[in-house]
């Protein structure tokens, strides 16, 4: 079974979370320089078979795109001229962020590991992805 990716992307660094191949689990992967993320998608998806990528949807509160999304939308104009056979869908990541804070805390991450770069981006795509797990 193909896997599913999903990233939370953001101006400088990109999270990336990847299912297993039975799509039971969600697991992040390093955190990828957002200049580099197409290379990285492109390089994943030739070693391992992808069905499935979701870009995370940042939204305002009333459920209006974010100011985010004007840098969101060039990447996957881009991605869809890459990579014109794999299917996108966009996810709302409202609370992701938050959650991902949240869950470090409660798992017991000292505050140096809190801020490192990356590691919210990272629990962020995981999110993003056990989300739309549970929800097909």
């Amino acid at each position: 079974m193909p896997r599913i990716i999903a990233i939370d992307y953001g101006r400088k660094r990109c999270g990336v979370a990847v299912t297993d191949p039975l799509q039971i689990i969600a697991n992040g992967l390093p955190t990828v320089p957002t200049h580099l993320l197409m290379d990285f998608l492109k390089d994943y998806c030739a070693k391992e078979e992808v069905e499935l990528i979701i870009v995370g949807e940042p939204r305002q509160m009333d459920g209006t795109p974010s100011e985010s999304t004007q840098y969101i939308n060039p990447f996957l104009k881009h991605l869809s001229r890459e990579m014109p056979t794999m299917k996108v869908i966009r996810r709302d990541e409202r609370f992701t962020s938050v959650i991902a804070h949240r869950e470090m805390l409660a798992a017991g991450f000292r505050k140096s590991q809190r801020q490192e770069k990356g590691r919210a981006d990272e629990m962020s795509a995981v999110i993003i992805l056990t989300e739309y797990l549970q929800n097909r």
